[in-house]
């Protein structure tokens, strides 16, 4: 057991290292990242709009309507290209700021403590962790001292938990002491950890991949999807009706049937997906003026559309503090002493300062006015007091 442990001390090899990663990417192999055009045009071609003016372009080349056929397919590669222009723009501006962005872990190799991308961690490294660190992986404490997380990204919660190698053991991953999770911050304390899980296994990466499996459709794709089985509809029922009176009434079924076709083209609006296209397209180029990058532009839609929006978290739209505005005492009444014996107990606070104890410590102007009631009566507070 005491080799065991000295040997978790000393942290892994780096050849034991590359060995791990070798064998966890063979268990769990990386998805290879799709082409951005190949995205693009898995979803151009399930857009119910551009299959049925893919449909209608079909019909034209088959009954000899060069023009219409013409027409129909220009529209169709305007439109296309410039959406596919703006998204891989704001693709590009997001992948650029992602590396800006370079997050290390400390860990333990051969014995030393050396700094590596949190990519090249494996399940049984030896990580160190202080105030400030990321936490890199799911982890499994092995001494800490003053331990405090922050994972409102996971669980919600806005203050700081205590986490400790000697702490609670619950079924509940989260309330489990001795654990601490990728993508939660420390606040206080430091600890050294044992990698447990990395990647798509840990807690966040679960969520991750359950986020990324579908993606909600906005209310744009809603509004064409509902319009093209509107012009659907029409056309099923108009294009037959007039086949068959044409064909009833000048006996040439197979000008009827041509006729009938042209009706079809005639009544889909062949130029809106061009149209959307140049209009979503300028919106995205207003909101690039302020600093804002539209991944996809149907969600520019859903923005403009919006008549009210609702959060519940507060600190992303207001300022994440704190403030005192009233200190009464047990008769409901305001009361100086109240604030002042607040002050006292924020200031001389050892374990975590939180956000009441920020707002209670902003009151600075009553440093001088305590100090001068300890000089006139010391013998009315503590001796640890009369130190300060």
């Amino acid at each position: 057991m005491q080799d065991s442990m000295q040997r978790i001390a000393l942290g892994l090899s780096t050849e034991e290292a590359a060995t791990r990663m070798a064998d966890y990417r063979r268990s769990h192999p990386q998805h290879t990242r799709v082409a951005p055009w190949i995205g693009f045009m898995r979803q151009t071609v399930t857009n119910p709009l551009i299959l049925l003016l893919m449909f209608l372009c079909a019909v034209s080349i088959a009954t000899g309507d060069v023009v219409a056929a013409s027409m129909i397919a220009a529209m169709i590669i305007i439109g296309v290209v410039m959406r596919y222009i703006q998204e891989t723009r704001s693709e590009r501006a997001v992948q650029a700021l992602q590396d800006l962005v370079t997050v290390t872990a400390t860990v333990l190799r051969d014995g030393a403590e050396t700094q590596v991308d949190i990519e090249q961690l494996v399940p049984g490294d030896v990580i160190r962790l202080s105030a400030g660190d990321i936490v890199p992986a799911d982890v499994q404490l092995l001494t800490s001292d003053d331990m405090h997380v922050d994972q409102h990204i996971l669980t919600g919660e806005s203050l700081p938990v205590e986490k400790s190698a000697a702490g609670i053991v619950s079924d509940d991953p989260m309330d489990n002491q001795r654990l601490c999770f990728q993508g939660s911050t420390v606040q206080t304390g430091y600890a050294t950890a044992l990698v447990t899980a990395i990647g798509s296994e840990t807690y966040f990466g679960s969520i991750a991949a359950s986020v990324r499996s579908q993606r909600t459709p906005t209310a744009f794709d809603e509004g064409m999807r509902s319009f093209t089985w509107l012009m659907l509809r029409i056309i099923l029922v108009l294009v037959p009706v007039v086949f068959l009176l044409n064909g009833l009434l000048r006996g040439d079924w197979f000008e009827a049937l041509l006729y009938a076709l042209a009706v079809a083209v005639g009544i889909t609006p062949e130029m809106l997906p061009m149209i959307v296209s140049v209009n979503l397209a300028k919106g995205a180029v207003a909101m690039a003026r302020r600093n804002v990058i539209v991944k996809q532009l149907n969600a520019i839609q859903n923005l403009g559309a919006m008549d009210v929006l609702c959060t519940d978290k507060t600190g992303t739209l207001t300022q994440g503090r704190v403030v005192l505005m009233y200190h009464v005492g047990p008769d409901g009444i305001e009361c100086g002493d109240v604030l002042k014996l607040g002050y006292l107990n924020s200031y001389f606070e050892a374990g975590l300062t939180n956000m009441m104890d920020e707002a209670v410590l902003s009151h600075a102007h009553l440093e001088e006015e305590i100090i001068s009631e300890l000089t006139c009566s010391p013998k009315m507070l503590p001796t640890e007091m009369i130190v300060w």
